[in-house]
């Protein structure tokens, strides 16, 4: 299938929307950056391996920063690193932080797997996550439900560019250290009757 520009999904906005659908569309429909601590810590851990490169290391082929796509899903970015082991591709995203199990980029993951596969024409069964805050790996391994999740948040984040209206505030333990807190206001959005004070506020005249 032939997708337009506008049609297409960065891999990245796939571990967002599972994250939250409403910083997802912030950053990815709205266009809104902000930085923190965390996402400059971030930015810094990519800086270090999105150089594209290859090289070969103990018999094994690392390509860095190497771009990947899928015309069948309509999916376009960038993997970390890929490991070539006799042959078999073995993505690997670069994190912050210590090692964890969120889904979330278990997500971005297998959409990067699933781009190759559909690149190279040949099977990628697992790949791992690099936390480099305990430099530790996360093996993860490509199954049928997570291929599922994949393409259900592709279809679901097009719909949200297609569209102008943002998802609900979650207002919950994930909004304080999120970069865009500022930007989203959880507290106010995810309040109704608040909203509708303020509302009232803007819109009553002085001499009433």
């Amino acid at each position: 299938m032939a997708w337009r520009d506008d049609e297409l999904v960065v891999i990245s906005a796939l571990e967002h929307w599972s994250y939250c659908q409403r910083q997802c569309a912030l950053h990815h429909l709205d266009r809104i950056e902000d930085e923190n601590l965390f996402t400059m810590r971030g930015h810094r851990v990519h800086r270090l391996v999105h150089e594209a490169g290859i090289e070969t290391e103990g018999g094994v082929r690392l390509v860095r920063g190497m771009p990947v796509w899928s015309d069948r899903l309509g999916l376009t970015g960038k993997a970390d690193l890929v490991e070539f082991r006799d042959g078999v591709p073995f993505p690997v995203e670069y994190k912050t932080g210590r090692r964890r199990y969120w889904m979330h980029e278990a997500v971005q993951l297998c959409a990067q797997a699933m781009c190759l596969e559909e690149m190279l024409q040949r099977p990628v069964p697992a790949g791992a996550i690099y936390y480099y805050g305990s430099r530790a790996r996360r093996t993860v391994v490509f199954d049928l439900s997570l291929r599922m999740m994949v393409e259900e948040a592709t279809r679901e984040v097009r719909a949200m560019l297609a569209g102008t209206r943002l998802p609900p505030a979650p207002n919950d333990e994930r909004c304080p250290d999120c970069s865009l807190f500022e930007a989203c206001l959880p507290t106010v959005t995810a309040n109704p009757a608040r909203i509708r004070g303020f509302q009232g506020a803007l819109f009553r005249c002085d001499d009433e």
